[in-house]
């Protein structure tokens, strides 16, 4: 995985943002290496890694955007600068997804896979003989979860219900998992989203 090989840099996937930006910046060593690690990406930190990138530089200098998120005006903002980096420039995006990231973004720079939690988490619930007391304890329990929080969820239903207890979804409960990552990029409620997600499982149980 070196960056030597990219012009322009890369695209790495993983889910421990901090943890590789650290590793990087030792890997990189004795190359000037500036982070911006952000929760969420937005303009205003697109416009600082453009300013830095102008920044002249005798040697390679990294440039490492981090985040959970992403916004759609930041990474657009960018583009220009991903396709044609000022002289001694690479930049390395390190996000959890590459749903993250807008195809634009995706097609300047070659994408690797870095390391990655086990983000299937484990999900006490019987899917296949969920209840709606069941449903309202899980929302419970999930009351506070974030966006990024709520999509490992989602994903880990998902798991849950394919992989661990083998259901045939019907296309409408695909849909649902489409939809709900659709809805969390749109900042919707996460509980809303996964009592959507979850209430479609009692759906299914009770048209069986």
């Amino acid at each position: 995985m070196s960056v030597h090989k990219s012009q322009k840099g890369y695209i790495l996937i993983s889910t421990n943002i901090e943890k590789e930006f650290e590793r990087l910046k030792e890997e990189l060593k004795p190359n000037r290496v500036a982070g911006f690690i952000e929760d969420e990406f937005k303009i205003e930190h697109a416009k600082a890694v453009i300013a830095e990138s102008y920044i002249s530089e005798s040697q390679t200098k990294y440039i490492i955007l981090g985040a959970n998120n992403f916004n759609k005006v930041s990474q657009n903002s960018l583009l220009k600068v991903l396709e044609e980096p000022p002289k001694n420039i690479k930049f390395i995006i390190i996000s959890p997804t590459k749903s993250n990231l807008l195809p634009t973004v995706r097609s300047r720079m070659p994408i690797v896979k870095g390391e990655k939690t086990h983000m299937i988490q484990e999900i006490n619930l019987n899917l296949s003989r969920i209840d709606y007391a069941e449903v309202f304890e899980f929302l419970k329990a999930n009351a506070r979860v974030k966006k990024n929080e709520a999509k490992s969820l989602v994903e880990a239903i998902y798991y849950k219900a394919t992989v661990v207890e083998k259901l045939i979804l019907s296309a409408s409960a695909l849909q649902n998992f489409d939809k709900a990552y659709r809805l969390l990029e749109l900042n919707a409620r996460p509980q809303s989203v996964l009592a959507m997600i979850l209430m479609s499982f009692t759906g299914e149980k009770n048209a069986s």
